[in-house]
């Protein structure tokens, strides 16, 4: 069973985060694995396009806004999520073998694990919040149903495995909020080394397109230094045909191929 499976993890004996099960009492942790098997083979069905706004948003000063966009697939190892965002551009795989590939002048490379935890293009987003490698961490409980925003979701604490540890010692954990109606995650929050949340990540509203339902806007909060950052998509396109090649780190260099007009639908 995967909640029960042995594994290393982020902390020393001491500082491993404990669960806190909802209900207060300990939940199936059978159907708890069930329940997060069965969400990580969601996701937005076919190639897809996405526009989005990433609103800079200090605690103190100015804010800005930045555009970008995602084009996403489902490839043999999880979801495959080309990025662009300013001048920047990366290729994230999601899944039970996460990868990240960067564009450095002009030339292809993997990014480290490291790397996918470093805030991109001057905000609190990261590629780890866009991957979200913890899904598939294989240490997990089960915290139970539990009330986030006002809606019930299944809550989970997920410990990470030794080689993310040792590129990210001071995250102790993961707790991750699915909604059971939507199977959406509806909150993510990274436990710092004391196991309190340093930075969350909340879903604010949906938008359903054709017969998905999409995400429409997430506020990115550094609980550190209380700046935050909103993510907004503006417009999708869906069922599209991409080249499979788009999705090939090599040719993350080059210009993304164009998206059907005629299927862009705004948010």
């Amino acid at each position: 069973m995967l909640a029960l499976a042995p594994a290393l993890c982020a902390a020393e004996a001491g500082a491993r985060p404990a669960p806190v099960y909802a209900d207060g009492r300990k939940p199936d942790q059978a159907e708890g694995a069930r329940i997060l098997g069965d969400f990580r083979q969601a996701g937005i069905v076919g190639d897809h396009w996405l526009a989005f706004d990433l609103q800079v948003l200090p605690r103190k000063g100015a804010g800005r806004a930045i555009a970008g966009e995602m084009l996403g697939t489902r490839g043999p190892g999880g979801p495959l999520t080309r990025l662009s965002l300013g001048a920047g551009r990366w290729l994230i795989q999601s899944g039970a073998a996460p990868a990240a590939w960067t564009v450095a002048e002009g030339a292809v490379r993997p990014a480290s694990t490291a790397e996918t935890m470093q805030p991109i293009a001057g905000t609190d987003f990261t590629l780890f919040d866009l991957q979200m490698p913890f899904l598939h961490w294989a240490d997990f409980v089960y915290e139970g149903l539990a009330k986030v925003r006002s809606r019930p979701a299944h809550r989970f604490l997920l410990y990470p495995p030794a080689d993310f540890a040792a590129a990210r010692p001071e995250m102790s954990g993961v707790r991750v909020s699915i909604d059971t109606q939507f199977q959406a995650v509806v909150q993510v929050e990274q436990l710092g080394r004391d196991g309190r949340p340093a930075k969350s990540v909340t879903l604010l509203d949906l938008k359903k397109t054709g017969e998905q339902w999409l995400v429409k806007s997430v506020d990115l909060r550094n609980l550190v230094t209380r700046d935050k950052t909103r993510l907004t998509f503006k417009a999708a396109a869906l069922d599209l045909a991409l080249p499979p090649e788009t999705f090939a780190p090599e040719r993350l260099a080059l210009a993304t191929p164009p998206v059907d007009r005629q299927k862009i639908r705004g948010l």
